[in-house]
């Protein structure tokens, strides 16, 4: 019978080509290793962040949002999880929490593509006890330590039960943008 030592050919080709395999990574056609399957985290230095046009608060009480669109300018990247988002002011800086209702995904971004994340606040009223007075805003991505920093403009944050560092404003997960 040769039907046995054809198919013991054939599963050992296969064993072979599995062998052959480099794990996580691309083969290109020759041979070399491409980039991994995974990517790699996206970093702040390798996007360009547009924060606006916001939706501004007109008035104490009121709800702002603050859109933020960043554009990958390099080698393809991912992004997972929440932007980590900061408000500085002459008296500290604090953290913007993130919404507890958003459920993140892991973004691939490609040369080119682009994502979204919103800051929602609450303005507070000027001067008041239990209010941010925020002068600037800094951004980073998950995983990596650098930030960039924009002017804030959109008024004071209202803090939370009279507390002006635990502030009535969150920031959701990156959403893939539409072409």
């Amino acid at each position: 019978m040769r039907a046995a030592p054809l198919t013991v050919t054939a599963v050992a080709a296969a064993l072979l080509l599995t062998a052959c395999s480099d794990g996580d990574k691309d083969s290109t056609a020759d041979g070399s290793s491409a980039s991994p399957k995974s990517g790699t985290s996206c970093t702040i230095d390798t996007v360009d962040l547009e924060v606006g046009p916001a939706n501004v608060a007109p008035a104490a009480g009121d709800t702002g949002n603050i859109p933020v669109t960043l554009t990958n300018q390099s080698a393809k990247c991912t992004l997972e999880g929440f932007p980590t988002v900061d408000l500085n002011a002459s008296k500290g800086s604090t953290s913007v929490t993130s919404d507890k209702a958003a459920q993140p995904q892991k973004l691939t971004l490609a040369k080119g593509d682009t994502a979204t994340f919103t800051i929602t606040y609450t303005r507070g009223k000027a001067g008041g006890a239990d209010t941010f007075d925020a002068q600037t805003l800094n951004i980073a991505l998950p995983g990596d330590g650098a930030s960039k920093s924009y002017k804030w403009t959109y008024g004071p944050v209202q803090g939370e039960s009279g507390n002006a560092e635990v502030l009535e404003a969150s920031v959701d997960a990156f959403t893939q943008a539409a072409d």
